[in-house]
């Protein structure tokens, strides 16, 4: 069937995608188990709060594994319109898995500062706060290039936890110097705006996601740069339709077009092949759907 064969798996993508998986889950997996080894020797909640951060890291890359391999699969009977939700509903479970180990950090961090907290001594967590900052910061540039390259909010959310795990491997460090230079309940402290920072991290990454899965729309200006899109094809005399929705991370457009009624069915053709390929070359649109009507003076442009 045609739309089977106009929807194979993308080679670069998927390679694209190996590459960011592998980045992500060894990077993860290798701070997990150091932060866990460092905070059991050490008791610092701060760091205790940090290491659950990653161990959810560890989750979800396993996760992001399964739903972007999903994802690419071509469509058949039983998903007509390709696989692509499956990338966003992982992303939503992501943000899920966050907001978990942003609880159990708080839960901790809130009970040892209420039990008055501890010193923690100056040594191995801060070599290993540092240490876990340089390498997220590494994580966090390779893996936004490999979402821009494909377009994956999956690894846009990805990117963006890469982020705020440098803030919270920061935000713990600052909390153990300063239990043991200024107050024991700093390190606790510490740990209750990392485990904040950990929802915020949650927040946003299930909002995004929600909304792909949700059908929404393009925001204005995406919707005038889909219009302007077709409008700047030759022959397009309006475009005085257009809608869109969202299937997975991209965008399906449905748009209906004027050209001059006395144009034969050949012309017709030509036009919304030229139309849909233009707007299928948009990074933003997986596909796109053109019907051609006759020109009138009394069409107005109607985005919805």
């Amino acid at each position: 069937m045609q739309w089977v064969r106009d929807h194979q798996p993308n080679p670069q993508k998927e390679h694209a995608y190996k590459i960011a998986l592998m980045i992500t889950l060894l990077g993860n997996l290798s701070l997990a188990i150091g932060k866990g080894v460092v905070t059991n020797l050490t008791g610092s909640i701060a760091l205790y709060a940090d290491t659950a951060n990653s161990v959810a890291d560890v989750i979800y890359s396993l996760a992001i594994v399964i739903g972007l391999w999903l994802s690419i699969q071509p469509p058949d009977l039983s998903h007509p319109q390709g696989h692509e939700r499956f990338e966003p509903l992982v992303g939503l479970v992501v943000s899920v898995m966050i907001g978990i180990a942003g609880y159990e950090a708080l839960r901790t961090s809130i009970g040892r500062f209420l039990a008055g907290g501890e010193s923690i001594t100056f040594g191995l967590p801060m070599f290993v706060l540092l240490g876990s900052a340089a390498l997220k910061v590494g994580m966090f540039f390779a893996i936004r290039r490999l979402a821009e390259k494909t377009g994956s909010p999956s690894l846009r959310v990805t990117a963006k936890d890469n982020l705020s795990d440098v803030l919270t491997s920061l935000a713990a460090f600052v909390g153990i110097l300063g239990s043991e230079f200024l107050h024991p309940l700093l390190d606790s402290a510490a740990g209750i705006l990392v485990s904040l920072w950990i929802f915020r991290a949650a927040f946003e990454a299930g909002r995004e996601n929600l909304r792909f899965l949700t059908g929404a729309g393009a925001n204005e200006d995406l919707r005038k740069k889909i219009i302007d899109t077709a409008s700047n094809v030759t022959g397009v005399q309006q475009v005085h339709h257009m809608m869109s929705d969202y299937v997975g991370p991209k965008l399906v457009v449905d748009m209906h077009i004027n050209m001059p009624g006395e144009a034969s069915l050949d012309e017709v053709h030509a036009l919304e092949d030229r139309v849909v390929a233009s707007l299928e070359n948009l990074p933003e649109v997986d596909r796109a759907y053109v019907h051609v009507e006759p020109y009138e003076d009394t069409l107005s442009t109607k985005d919805t």
